[in-house]
């Protein structure tokens, strides 16, 4: 039954925000729920403007222009087939105006919103919070004893330190948890139309026609004068053999 639940559940939210991610709206966790949700795009935009735009997006979520907002990763790539990419991570309701941001003047190929519940995740972590806290207090308390030894009170000190070292993390995996809760992760990329793309193809091809005209002269060029030699050598051989000829069959008729 708890697998036909969660089952459900799962699905449900994958509704949810297919839903709200075909209408454009700000996708929140529910009230009570701890969904991690993603978002990716894929934008077809002039090459022209690919650069500029990956520079707008980046600099609209340092400056939170839209609500807090981390920037983790910007790539941009030039040349014949030039690409960008921005990813970032933004409180809810700056997801969907740096997305129009990110496609204004272009063509968003596809976009794909998922969610991941960390409710299984929160609870373990604060559920192991809590045991070692506990075992850290059983342990400070035994430690104060009277009749503690010398051998058990170095036990303890490397076991408390230990839980000291546990607890840290636990709290490290905890705020990493509400950070992926309380905001969303974006990725956006940036293509140039197909067209455009065939058209850089050809243009390639134009320019790459003079260089192969020149490759294919050179290779006649030494073709000839490879064979020079040979041809020279050749035609001697032949002179010779056909001399020798003649003047055996002059010594026949002369015989």
């Amino acid at each position: 039954m708890l697998v036909l639940a969660v089952a459900g559940c799962s699905k449900k939210v994958s509704e949810m925000a297919a839903e709200a991610s075909a209408a454009g709206a700000t996708i929140a966790s529910p009230e009570g729920a701890m969904l991690a949700y993603e978002h990716t795009l894929n934008i077809k935009l002039e090459a022209a403007q690919i650069a500029p735009r990956v520079k707008q997006i980046a600099e609209a979520c340092q400056s939170a222009r839209f609500g807090d907002c981390a920037v983790l990763r910007v790539e941009q790539e030039g040349g014949e087939y030039p690409s960008g990419s921005v990813r970032f991570r933004v409180a809810p309701k700056g997801v969907e105006p740096l997305i129009n941001l990110a496609g204004e003047g272009g063509e968003v190929a596809s976009r794909n919103t998922q969610a991941e519940d960390l409710a299984q995740q929160v609870a373990d972590t604060a559920l192991t919070k809590a045991r070692l806290q506990k075992e850290h207090e059983r342990l400070l308390a035994y430690q104060d004893g009277k009749d503690v030894k010398m051998a058990d009170l170095l036990v303890i000190a490397q076991r408390l330190s230990e839980i000291e070292a546990g607890v840290e993390q636990a709290n490290k995996d905890a705020a990493n948890q509400r950070r992926r809760i309380d905001t969303q992760l974006v990725t956006v990329r940036f293509n140039a139309p197909s067209g455009e793309r065939n058209r850089s193809a050809i243009g390639e091809a134009f320019g790459d026609a003079g260089t192969i005209f020149t490759e294919s002269i050179a290779f006649l060029i030494r073709a000839v004068a490879a064979l020079v030699p040979v041809a020279v050598v050749g035609g001697a051989f032949v002179w010779g053999v056909l001399a020798l000829w003649r003047r055996r069959r002059r010594a026949r008729k002369v015989s």
